[in-house]
């Protein structure tokens, strides 16, 4: 009876998968056990084949000492992989000291960690956090945590899945895992409702109950552990899968290869960042401006975001500090503010954050130029003189005023000081290019302004402008 009851469950696990995913899955662990042979012995010998997982996975892993860089999963990564599989129990069999995995903990601990549910998933999370389970302190939630998405960039990077991307065309992701990984623990919940932070959050106890609720609450860290399952193990990677998380975890980044210049995001900001879009925007960011591309200009700024669609604006101003917004319309010049309830301010550094709507207000969104009876700059909440996020059209000066909190998102100050000098920015078209942006000979600043163009010609510089509209990319280019 205890045989049929492994049997059973052994089969249920193995029924979440389809037919070609199990074979997937039965071809991964007969590499990693080193054994081959017809069907029949396969299903005959299926239950019990076992393997030294650690050994088997880190010669599969790390083929090469030498080449230590260039594994698919960093190694502390692959450690807590193994202490999964040994935490799952089996029926009928003693939980000894055997480093060995059963083929029924290996397709148990798939089904439930890319097929199961939050409960299913937890006490496998718990093992992987540590190794002994139990009540774990927000420290070793931390360092797994920051272990997850380090392995996640890591991976990606190893299977060339960075969509244009690279590691070369993006800030050093290094300070981006401490922020984004600080952003999901801060989501961590005691029974009574509070959260605690900094110092304190590392020194609390959580038990299985909470670390549930958290990994319900934050689809991330499923997200995450799917990555590093599928391209990791280099399995299940290439079938369809039946969410968007996977398929638009990173989208697509056009307009930055070649150009010699690193985006001031970084790769875990570009997730974070990416997640929080409406779903139909998710595939794709384009360039559409870098000052350090096109120059430190409002004109040039204008001329190159008015009618792109939906777009994401980023800054740094003098101090280091990185944040900016997402801007859900198309921008126009004009002396109103625009787009609507999706539009949302975020920051990247020094903290990593989103921050929504209140419905206070509809004050979006605002660009303005060459008006001398209303503010000329961009501007995303709160009012005029008073913007959770300004740029003045004097090009380089800026603003963050929230005191206590911007009434349109409820941000706080997201620059080093309220009154803040630029360093740089960066604009970025995200989903498909609206039809009216790929026409030829389309709208700068000066088709917007004829007066700004009139002024220009009697100045005899009406030429200049034109030599700095660029053609249209195709999207090809950075495929």
């Amino acid at each position: 009876k205890m045989g049929n009851a492994e049997s059973n469950a052994y089969q249920n696990h193995l029924s979440r998968f389809l037919p070609e995913e199990q074979s997937d899955i039965d071809g991964l662990f007969n590499t990693l056990s080193g054994s081959s042979g017809s069907a029949g012995a396969k299903n005959a010998k299926a239950a019990k084949k076992t393997l030294s997982f650690i050994c088997k996975m880190c010669s599969l892993l790390f083929p090469s000492l030498q080449a230590h860089t260039r594994e698919p999963l960093p190694e502390p990564m692959t450690v807590r992989l193994y202490n999964g599989m040994k935490s799952i129990d089996l029926p009928g069999k003693s939980s000894g000291p055997s480093e060995q995995i059963a083929k029924e903990q290996f397709v148990i601990f798939m089904s439930n960690l890319l097929k199961g549910n939050a409960d299913e998933k937890i006490s496998i999370i718990m093992r992987m956090i540590a190794r002994t389970g139990g009540p774990l302190k927000g420290k070793q939630i931390q360092e797994f945590t920051e272990d997850l998405i380090t392995s996640v960039v890591h991976v990606l990077n190893y299977r060339k899945e960075l969509k244009g991307w690279s590691l070369e065309n993006t800030r050093d992701s290094s300070s981006g895992v401490k922020a984004l990984a600080s952003e999901l623990l801060s989501e961590l919940k005691l029974p009574d409702g509070t959260k605690p932070v900094g110092s304190q959050l590392l020194e609390t106890t959580f038990d299985q109950s909470v670390i549930e609720d958290w990994v319900y609450r934050v689809p991330q860290i499923s997200v995450f552990l799917s990555v590093v399952i599928r391209q990791g193990l280099h399995v299940l990677h290439s079938l369809p899968d039946q969410t968007n998380d996977l398929l638009n975890l990173v989208p697509h980044c056009k307009g930055i290869k070649g150009r010699g210049v690193a985006s001031l995001f970084d790769i875990p900001a570009i997730i974070y960042i990416n997640s929080h879009l409406p779903a139909e925007l998710q595939h794709k960011w384009q360039l559409l401006f870098s000052s350090r591309l096109h120059g430190e200009s409002f004109s040039q700024l204008c001329a190159h975001i008015v009618n792109k669609g939906p777009c994401i604006v980023i800054l740094r101003d003098v101090d280091g500090f990185l944040f900016g917004g997402f801007a859900s319309h198309s921008w126009e010049v004009k002396p109103q503010f625009q787009g609507d309830n999706r539009c949302f301010l975020f920051s990247v550094f020094p903290t990593l954050a989103v921050y929504t709507c209140t419905g206070y207000n509809d004050h979006y969104m605002y660009l303005n130029h060459g008006q001398q009876t209303m503010p000329n700059g961009l501007g995303m909440g709160g009012q005029h003189g008073y913007f959770g996020l300004w740029i003045d059209s004097d090009y380089g000066k800026g603003h963050s005023k929230a005191k206590p909190r911007c009434t349109t998102y409820n941000s706080p100050q997201l620059s080093a000081k309220e009154d803040f000098t630029l360093d740089a920015m960066e604009v970025w078209a995200v989903g498909d290019t609206p039809e009216s942006a790929g026409k030829k000979g389309k709208k700068s600043i000066l088709d917007v302004d004829p007066e700004a163009q009139a002024l220009l010609e009697m100045a005899g510089k009406s030429r200049q402008s034109e030599g700095l509209r660029e053609p249209i990319q195709e999207d090809e280019d950075d495929d």
